[in-house]
Order: C-alpha cells, then sequence, then structure tokens
C-alpha cells in the first residue's frame, strides 16, 4: 500500500501536527490553547479515523500498522511532557501521566517481541476506551487556564486522565497475560541447541 493512501495520509497527519502542537505551548495567549487542543482533538479522531478506513477499504498495510501505534506514542508523550515542563500539568496528574507512558512503553516492547515470534496481539475494546478517554483528558489540561471561569477545566482533565491510567493498569495487565505464555514458552530446537553448545565430559 502506497505512503500517499489516504489512511496512510491520515496517520502521517498525526505525526506532522506534533511540532505544531509543541509550539504553541511556547505562545503564550488562551488562542494558542484553543487551538492547540483543536488540532489535538483533530489528531486523536484521525487516530480512529485512519484505521476504519484501512479496514473498510481494505487498504491496511505492513507500513500503516508500523505507523500507526507510533504515531499515537510520539503524539501523547510530546504532549505530556511539554504540559508537565511548562507546570501545567496537575501535580496530581504527574503520576497517572507517568503510568500510561510507561504502560506504552511496556506494550510496544511485547508487541515487538511477540512480532518476532509471528504472534498478533490485537487491540481489545477496553484499550480502545482508554485511549479515547486518555485524548479527552489531554485535550482539556492543555486547554486549562483557558477554559471558562466557571468549569474546573484542569480538574476535569485530572479526573479523565486517572480514569485512563486505571484502565491503562487494566489492559497492560490483559497484554501481559496474554503475551508472557509466548515469551516463556520454549522455542523448538531451543534445547538441542544448548545440548550441542555444551562441551563434552572428559572420562
Amino acid at each position: 500500500m502506497p505512503l500517499t493512501s489516504l489512511p496512510n495520509l491520515l496517520t502521517l497527519s498525526r505525526i506532522l501536527v506534533i511540532p505544531v502542537v509543541v509550539a504553541s505551548f511556547y505562545i503564550h495567549s488562551d488562542f494558542a490553547r484553543w487551538v492547540a487542543c483543536a488540532l489535538f482533538s483533530a489528531a486523536g479522531v484521525t487516530d480512529w479515523l485512519d484505521g476504519h478506513m484501512a479496514r473498510r477499504w481494505a487498504q491496511q498495510s505492513e507500513l500503516g500498522r508500523f505507523l500507526d501505534p507510533i504515531a499515537d506514542k510520539l503524539l501523547v508523550s510530546a504532549t505530556l511532557f511539554m504540559l508537565t515542563t511548562f507546570g501545567r500539568l496537575p501535580t496530581g496528574a504527574v503520576l497517572p501521566a507517568l503510568v500510561i507512558l510507561c504502560r506504552k512503553i511496556l506494550v510496544s516492547g511485547l508487541r515487538e517481541y511477540l512480532a518476532g515470534l509471528r504472534v498478533g496481539m490485537p487491540v481489545s475494546r477496553l484499550a480502545k476506551w482508554k485511549t479515547t478517554i486518555q485524548m479527552v483528558a489531554i485535550g482539556f489540561l492543555i486547554v486549562g487556564d483557558a477554559g471558562p471561569a466557571a468549569i474546573p477545566v484542569a480538574g476535569i482533565g485530572e479526573i479523565l486522565l486517572w480514569a485512563a491510567a486505571l484502565l491503562t493498569l487494566v489492559t497492560g495487565y490483559d497484554y501481559l497475560q496474554a503475551g508472557l505464555p509466548h515469551i516463556t514458552r520454549p522455542r523448538r530446537g531451543s534445547f538441542a541447541r544448548s545440548k550441542s553448545r555444551r562441551p563434552a565430559s572428559t572420562v
């Protein structure tokens, strides 16, 4: 499937929007926060849309499978990092943000290892809910103090981020349960190779 297919272009757009979202943190205005939130939200929609279109139009490709999870992780990690750096992440939201990032690294490593064994690990429905709540939470946190004074925008974002972190722990455990049997299972021929490497005993 060519890079210029619509699903792949949507995936690439999530990566290309990252520098713009990052740059918005250096512009001290409420308008910049709302623009960053709009761009982040649009990127979140493409996360669902590109996969849906690829499946519906039979345009799934190895390139898309490679880029899609990377685009999501880069976007979320970069935004959470900028929120923390600029002091716009509430203190109570630092821990769930750390849980989310650690889980991303763990599951990425697990997926990569299982891919070498030719074992697929499909995304669960609960994981999709986690991603949706996580993206909404970060959108609220981006807006922060620029939101309406009558609405605790940052507080809502913090609560949603905690909800996403709890789902992150549940889905991370589910993925480990599904992946560990493939990791701990002895591979065919491993015993024979270990015997061949053992030095011969002397009499």
